[in-house]
């Protein structure tokens, strides 16, 4: 990056909702399906057809709204915004522009230097989707209209990024934020969660914003990436060669790495919005707001936090738990059935999360329930078995869905504390190593874990190691 300007750069994301019918009828939103098997007189823009809003739509609005701190408006309206394309078939797409139901909200993101930056967010507003077109073949170009009309929140936030990592750790977060309160599924590649960015530079010390290009078709966090920090790189060049940034609309090839214009960028006055005299205003009132608030989950931020100062987990534990929902559930189980929250931690972040990323599952695919997990970590705690012994118990678990007392039992994996047959086990791996014993006894500590290891090893894993040491200890001084 040219080191004389500065990066400004604002997001604008669409978040697909998890409703089961369009926001304005009653239609079936299902990825997938058969093209324009999902359709009806409103999602084709019949004449005469009109429009109900789903109240389910509102309801994730609020809740997406508060939180990410906005304020929820007691009054909006809904507006035509007018443009021709193929896949819009009313001529006009259903929005919200001088009233939007959120207002004035913020996301704290982590910095690259590590610490907090507020990033604004402008306004939240509920809009319909438009069809999609396929271009290309023998036939040309097909529209399929079973996306239309479905609900979709438009996040806008401020200008207040400075460079793409910024913009990756708003996204993430945003992207965090709405699968926690479900109103998403996050899918990029489907377009459930997509984003356009509006770029500038402008020299360092200028209060005037730069000229913006909005980049579109960025369905992945490493091509939102790719394409901002090619698009500062574009301007930088350009404005050093004396020429001008256009305001634009350029499309992103992640095949190339590179961003190709696509038509001149439209202001508000180009799409003539006004009311929709279809649709009556929307009024929120104040208890419906605090009955979604009383509903909203622990979000991410505030998880963390409290595991951190209430369970004592490091701050990378905590991140790694918090990060998806459904983990954080289990985990939070997981505690409430064996607490010691970090030996816990330490077993859904190793075992479970491996497990789960070999099979290219999800924690709702883990055969192993809390339950079964904190019973097998009852017999580590009670030495009814090891630590490594635990790790083979575990993948039996894993496999057959039994518990950990079935699998110690039918496969004789019971922790040996005996200690007059662990003694006997050791004196036979001294006869065989007498001379390692004697530096051992003449102050060579590092030779402890040789015969630990042996004494492990001859007993296939069920020595108490503990045991193991404390006679080692105590033949040392003998």
């Amino acid at each position: 990056m040219h080191s004389r300007y500065e990066v400004v750069i604002g997001l604008e994301v669409h978040v697909q909702l998890t409703t089961k019918t369009k926001i304005f009828c009653g239609c079936s939103k299902d990825f997938g399906q058969e093209p324009n098997s999902q359709t009806c007189p409103v999602c084709l823009g019949l004449p005469g057809a009109l429009p109900v809003l789903n109240k389910q739509v509102v309801e994730y609005a609020i809740k997406t709204g508060l939180a990410t701190n906005h304020q929820i408006a007691p009054h909006s309206i809904f507006a035509r915004k007018n443009y021709f394309y193929p896949d819009l078939p009313k001529g006009y797409q259903i929005s919200q522009f001088e009233l939007p139901i959120c207002e004035h909200g913020w996301l704290n993101i982590e910095t690259e230097a590590g610490g907090k930056k507020r990033i604004g967010i402008t306004r939240i507003h509920m809009e319909e989707d438009a069809g999609k077109l396929t271009h290309g073949g023998a036939s040309g170009s097909l529209v399929d209209l079973n996306r239309a009309c479905t609900p979709l929140l438009e996040v806008v936030s401020e200008p207040d990024m400075r460079s793409a990592d910024e913009a990756i750790a708003y996204l993430k977060q945003l992207h965090q934020i709405v699968m926690y309160l479900g109103v998403c599924d996050g899918n990029l590649e489907e377009g459930s969660f997509r984003c356009d960015a509006n770029v500038s530079i402008r020299p360092k010390g200028q209060k005037e914003l730069g000229t913006r290009a909005e980049l579109k078709n960025l369905n992945s966090f490493r091509f939102i990436k790719q394409a901002i920090e090619y698009e500062v790189e574009r301007q930088a060049d350009l404005l050093d060669e004396g020429g001008k940034v256009v305001q634009e609309t350029r499309l992103f090839d992640a095949d190339t790495g590179m961003s190709r214009s696509m038509r001149s960028k439209e202001e508000a006055h180009d799409y003539r919005y006004f009311p929709d005299p279809d649709l009556v205003p929307l009024v929120v009132d104040e208890a419906w707001i605090e009955r979604v608030r009383a509903e909203l989950p622990e979000l991410p931020e505030v998880k963390r936090q409290r595991y951190v100062e209430q369970l004592g987990l490091p701050e990378y534990d905590a991140g790694v738990l918090a990060a998806e929902r459904a983990v954080a559930e289990y985990f939070e189980a997981l505690v409430a059935l064996h607490g010691q929250p970090k030996i816990c931690s330490n077993w859904v972040m190793g075992e479970v999360l491996r497990a789960l990323k070999e099979s290219d599952g999800t924690i709702a695919d883990c055969p192993l329930s809390p339950e079964l997990l904190a019973g097998l970590l009852g017999r580590i705690a009670d030495n009814t078995i090891s630590n490594k012994i635990a790790k083979t118990v575990f993948e039996e678990i894993w496999r057959s869905g039994k518990s950990a007392d079935q699998v110690i039992e039918e496969q004789g994996l019971k922790q040996v504390t005996d200690t007059g047959a662990i003694e006997a086990i050791l004196d036979e791996i001294i006869a065989a190593n007498l001379d390692q014993f004697a530096e051992l006894k003449g102050g060579k500590d590092k030779l402890t874990g040789f015969f630990v290891g042996q004494v492990m090893k001859l007993s296939k894993g069920k020595a108490n190691p503990g045991m193991v040491n404390q006679l080692i200890q105590k033949k040392i001084s003998e």
